[in-house]
């Protein structure tokens, strides 16, 4: 036992062990404040807990510390060991302690939420902050979009905010069945929904069964065109199982998860397989806390991920077994044969291009490669009092002539040097000639989606912070850092802003954190001005048919090159044009020409 010089509250411990009882259970280590900086589980709780006061020599320097700062410990006893795993994760998650290694904030991830709604809908997102179920996370928003595309083309439901009392546009163009005006029962609706449901759980048999009864009874009934409609469907969503399979359809419903680790973090990927395909997979960075080896890690991990997922699997493939995770939990599969060797070696090969992908980016701020970009980083740090290091930095610039061609864009630093894979082009919705509704649009749209930047600058003054902040702390309830980049009237960086209210942030024309900044506000003008003079340059073809909502200037260049001029699409029938620039866009246009006679 450790004396009081290690921990003056040891002979208060020491009587607190002796009522620890030996059942499986829960752990919490307190300190002074009482807070929980520890959770544990352990099969005998007193045994387990009386470890850390005991051969403190041979403890790790992470776990000494941990044991100087205990104060108290308060024990829960379950009945079984499965229940201790989910208590461990419970509580994790609700204290986040100091010392136990948890995964990374998954809100950068991109999901897709089926609402809770009297006619739910399907929505992505990156935050979890809309009431309904959840798919994900996926590995990035490509492929989530292509998944969201083939459900866009294989069923019809809404995507509006509130429901109105008409059928929209989106009804006329076959994108929704109109459940608002009665055109689709509530029950017809919520079938399609549990069909969506199906296809993201990676349920796709049953779905393309349907439609192929579906379709012999139609062709049954003569109705060849609805027929093919149908055959179409099942060719879309068969072709999309294909490229998802990796392995046999009988590999029903498994996780696979494996994990490399080096000195201070540990690399975890984790993938969901049903029937045969990868139905999604992500890798997540772990720093650890207390030394952790990588079964330790795993223990506290699995039960995380599988409950995140709303995973089904009772089958988790693993490179080792996990002496912590019961088999009533999971059955551990660490010897796998066939297609499972083959997913394991998957996940594997995954993981390790993930540590690279972050040792490499560690190198840009910690190694030799720039320590220029860190120093600049930590003055930028130190200067504006941030809690962290700015490692992503976006800055938005709007850019119109007299309201004409409104546009805007957004660039990204990463690490101090410009990561252009991230910029990003806008074409303003709302009016163009008013930079603040410009810059509040701007910023909703990227944010509302995308993961947030560790600050964020606009190139402006008070007015255009202020609607950055509004935006972001009001409307997206998000604790972004927000900085402005004032301008003199030679439209030159004049002066940095910070805060709210804004102060003007003393810097030096010479210094180089003064350079830095003028360096992201001239890469941001170039790139938003850029953007402006190639939009205006293609603005000058320009008819009544570019008036169109949803018809741009290669739809209309077809039409006329086909028909000759507006007089003569008019007289077209919606068959003519649909021949032309297919179904969905020729019922835009025809019931335009024909609605504003």
């Amino acid at each position: 036992m450790i004396d009081s010089s290690i921990n003056p509250n040891i002979d208060r411990i020491a009587l607190r062990l002796k009522t620890i009882p030996e059942n499986p259970g829960v752990y919490q280590h307190l300190d002074a404040s009482g807070k929980v900086i520890y959770v544990g589980k352990a099969r005998n709780l007193q045994r387990r807990v009386a470890s850390y006061f005991s051969h403190y020599d041979d403890k790790s320097p992470k776990i000494k510390m941990l044991v100087r700062h205990i104060y108290d410990t308060r024990v829960t006893v379950v009945a079984t060991e499965v229940d201790a795993l989910l208590l461990e994760n419970s509580l994790i998650k609700q204290y986040q302690p100091r010392y136990n290694s948890m995964l990374k904030d998954d809100k950068s991830y991109p999901y897709l939420c089926i609402t809770d709604e009297s006619y739910p809908r399907l929505l992505y997102t990156r935050r979890h902050n809309i009431k309904g179920q959840y798919f994900g996370p996926y590995p990035n928003g490509r492929i989530l979009r292509e998944l969201q595309d083939i459900i866009r083309q294989l069923f019809q439901y809404r995507t509006c905010d509130t429901m109105g009392k008409r059928p929209c546009m989106k009804h006329q163009i076959g994108l929704c069945g109109a459940p608002c005006a009665g055109k689709q029962s509530r029950e017809d609706y919520l079938s399609t929904i549990e069909n969506i449901r199906r296809i993201l759980k990676g349920d796709f048999g049953d779905i393309v069964s349907g439609l192929k009864e579906r379709m012999l009874a139609l062709a049954a009934d003569l109705r060849f065109e609805e027929a093919e409609a149908v055959k179409r469907k099942i060719h879309l969503l068969e072709e999309y199982q294909s490229r998802s399979t990796v392995v046999d359809a009988n590999v029903k419903d498994v996780d696979v998860v494996s994990i490399l680790s080096d000195e201070r973090y540990a690399y975890v990927n984790f993938m969901r397989i049903k029937n045969g395909a990868i139905i999604y997979s992500f890798c997540n960075e772990i720093k650890k806390q207390l030394d952790e080896n990588d079964a330790e890690i795993l223990a506290t991990v699995i039960p995380t991920l599988h409950q995140q997922t709303e995973s089904t699997a009772r089958e988790v493939i693993l490179p080792f077994r996990i002496d912590d995770i019961p088999e009533e939990y999971l059955s551990q599969n660490t010897d796998p044969k066939g297609d499972r060797r083959k997913l394991l070696e998957l996940s594997l090969r995954n993981v390790e291009s993930y540590q690279k992908q972050c040792r490499h980016q560690r190198a840009l701020t910690d190694g030799e490669t720039a320590p220029k970009a860190l120093k600049l980083l930590e003055s930028l740090q130190k200067t504006l009092g941030l809690k962290s290091l700015p490692i992503n930095i976006d800055c938005f610039d709007n850019s119109h002539i007299q309201g004409a061609y409104p546009v805007a864009g957004m660039i990204r630093f990463t690490s101090g040097k410009p990561n252009r894979n991230e910029y990003r082009k806008f074409n303003i919705k709302g009016e163009g000639n008013d930079d603040y509704a410009s810059m509040a649009e701007v910023i909703e749209r990227q944010y509302s989606k995308n993961a947030p930047p560790d600050l964020l600058i606009v190139d402006g003054g008070e007015g255009q912070m202020e609607m950055a902040r509004s935006v972001l702390h009001d409307k997206l309830n998000l604790d972004i850092p927000i900085a402005g980049l004032a301008k003199n009237d030679r439209h030159r960086t004049n002066e940095l802003l910070y805060g709210f209210p804004p102060a003007v942030v003393q810097l030096k024309p010479t210094d180089p954190l003064f350079h830095f900044l003028e360096q992201i506000q001239n890469e941001v003008h170039r790139f938003a001005i850029t953007f402006h003079r190639d939009k205006r340059s293609k603005g000058t073809f320009r008819t009544s048919l570019t008036d169109i909502p949803g018809i741009g200037e290669k739809t209309a260049r077809d039409l006329l090159l086909r028909f000759g001029s507006v007089k003569q699409i008019q007289i077209q029938t919606l068959a003519d044009l649909s021949d032309a620039i297919g179904p969905a866009k020729a019922t835009i246009v025809y019931n335009h020409l024909h609605t504003s006679k």
